[in-house]
């Protein structure tokens, strides 16, 4: 019997679309080298739900500085080197500026959050934006916010030192709102406070899903019903939350800023922009609101890790009191003191490096196809810069899980010149990004780093509790992080006894804060705008808001 045209074509189509299907997962001739794969799912059942920085790590050990994991039909290249990130990311940034496919993230977003968008002129607009607001020379204009807001926690810390914690996340919260919206945040319990927080950790637990990698990675799975991807249907309910936070923040502050009622902030120069461009209340609400976690997370999360480690070495308590009594003696430092205090800018350096809370970096993607070290690196794949397996390589950082600022001993460079710094080596951190992603904040988290490091040290002493039951110090986890599997992580909430070294320190820090007081109404907030301030009042344009 003689077979048909047609038959014999679509014989033909299933056998090419059954050769397709089995090259899914497999890892192409040219690719950097990387652990063995499965047919269809490539590594993607190698990723631990938990501590998944580990296993990169190991990976990294394993195959080299730069590696390749095939995700089903995506490919990431894992970058584990300072040289490779500043190879690729920062020389060639032109090529890897962009963001890997990460869709949940972006339904969680509204496809506004700056730091998923892809490169083009949307992003460029807002980075400019941005960089206007938070350049080196802008940065230096927030510092009555910085010694306002250290010298509110240092007074919280002595009424309530068990909720540390707290105390850290409302000093930069507030630091955050007032550059941004103009007003403090006063309580520890502020609603909004509270919802930022949580937001940002669900973001975070989204991120790092095993949902979120099989949706990126087999993306006709985006078709099923919300019924069959619960994980979806909660980052829809996040963006509403999170939307409706936003929203709430910068049309108040707009409102007020047009009524000739808010204090200067960057809102101003986000509203004066809105007008020109027209863009909508969603965009600038996320511009904002980004800014708002940027500034209030990772700041805290650092301080955080930072306090964990005084327990875990008690040698670096003694170590940077003993530098901050000898340069400070009996007043508190402030930031003229930072060249005199190498101990304390070490402190700062080693808890990015120790503790970095955004512990796998967020991937860049390439835009076209490129080659390195002999690899092929093919259009759209994640790139990812390893960050945890860079911090933690000991040819790098020699025992590195020992928290140790004299390792920065001689290393006056601030995050950004060392970011920016030719020689890959002398890098300090890969917490602030890199290429054209490198965090535009770094010299404002710079300074309330060493400002809340410095005060703290200089009055009080941070000590292990003791297990009524056993009588023993309780040490902290040093491995135990939250969210565990996340992409932003931080020290699991742990106890440390907070006391002031002395009555006359604890009466200093009362009478600071008292003095710093005058400046504020009777709602805590200021009562009128520090000199020097960047920001003008608002002065509306001709093109009419969108709302």
């Amino acid at each position: 019997m003689a077979i048909s045209t047609t038959t014999i074509a679509v014989i033909a189509i299933l056998l090419f679309l059954v050769y397709q299907l089995g090259r899914i997962g497999q890892r192409p001739k040219g690719y950097p080298p990387g652990p063995p794969t499965l047919p269809l799912i490539g590594n993607l059942h190698q990723i631990p739900k938990e501590k998944p920085h580990l296993q990169f790590q190991k990976w990294a050990e394993e195959y080299g500085p730069v590696y390749s994991l095939i995700l089903g039909t995506k490919v990431m290249i894992v970058l584990s080197s300072d040289k490779a990130i500043k190879d690729l990311l920062d020389k060639r940034s032109t090529n890897y500026s962009s963001r890997a496919d990460v869709y949940l993230g972006r339904i969680v977003s509204g496809n506004e959050r700056m730091l998923l968008m892809e490169y083009g002129d949307k992003w460029r607009m807002i980075r400019k934006l941005v960089h206007n607001s938070l350049n080196i020379k802008a940065a230096r204009t927030y510092v009555p916010y910085q010694d306002l807001e250290n010298k509110a926690m240092l007074k919280a810390f002595l009424d309530g030192p068990s909720q540390f914690i707290h105390h850290i996340r409302r000093y930069t919260n507030s630091l955050s709102t007032q550059m941004l919206f103009g007003f403090r945040t006063v309580d520890n319990n502020d609603p909004r406070l509270k919802q930022l927080f949580r937001s940002f950790e669900g973001f975070s637990i989204v991120m790092g899903s095993e949902a979120a990698a099989l949706l990126e990675v087999f993306p006709l799975l985006r078709y099923l019903p919300d019924a069959f991807l619960p994980m979806r249907r909660y980052a829809k309910e996040l963006h509403k939350v999170e939307s409706a936070l936003f929203l709430g923040h910068y049309r108040e502050t707009r409102r007020k800023l047009k009524a000739g009622e808010a204090k200067p902030c960057l809102c101003v120069d986000l509203v004066r922009a809105q007008d020109k461009e027209g863009f909508s209340d969603l965009t600038a609400a996320y511009v904002s609101g980004s800014l708002l976690e940027a500034g209030s997370d990772t700041t805290a999360a650092t301080l955080v890790g930072w306090v964990q480690a005084l327990l875990l070495f008690p040698e670096v308590c003694i170590a940077g009191q003993a530098e901050v009594d000898r340069v400070c003696g009996d007043r508190l430092p402030d930031l003229n003191d930072l060249p005199d205090l190498p101990y304390i800018r070490g402190c700062m350096k080693e808890s990015m490096r120790w503790m970095p809370t955004v512990i796998l970096g967020v991937p860049h993607a390439a835009v076209q196809d490129d080659e390195y070290m002999g690899y092929k690196i093919p259009k759209g794949a994640g790139m990812m810069w390893n960050v945890w397996a860079i911090a933690n390589d000991p040819k790098r950082h020699p025992d590195p899980r020992r928290f140790d600022p004299t390792r920065w001993a001689g290393d006056n460079q601030t995050s950004v010149e060392a970011a920016n710094n030719p020689d890959a080596s002398k890098r300090d951190h890969f917490l602030f990004g890199a290429g054209r992603r490198l965090c535009q904040g770094m010299h404002i988290a710079d300074r309330s780093l060493f400002l809340a490091m410095s005060r703290l040290l200089w009055a009080f002493d941070f000590e292990r509790p003791i297990d009524g039951s056993t009588g023993k110090e309780i040490i902290p986890d040093i491995e135990a992080l939250v969210p565990d599997g996340g992409t932003f992580v931080q020290p699991e909430p742990f106890d440390a006894v907070i006391k002031p070294r002395s009555e006359w320190k604890a009466q200093r820090v009362r009478e600071e804060w008292a003095k710093a007081t005058e400046l504020l109404d009777d709602e805590m907030q200021w009562r009128a705008v520090p000199e020097n301030l960047i920001w003008r009042d608002y002065e509306p344009t001709e093109v009419a808001t969108k709302a």
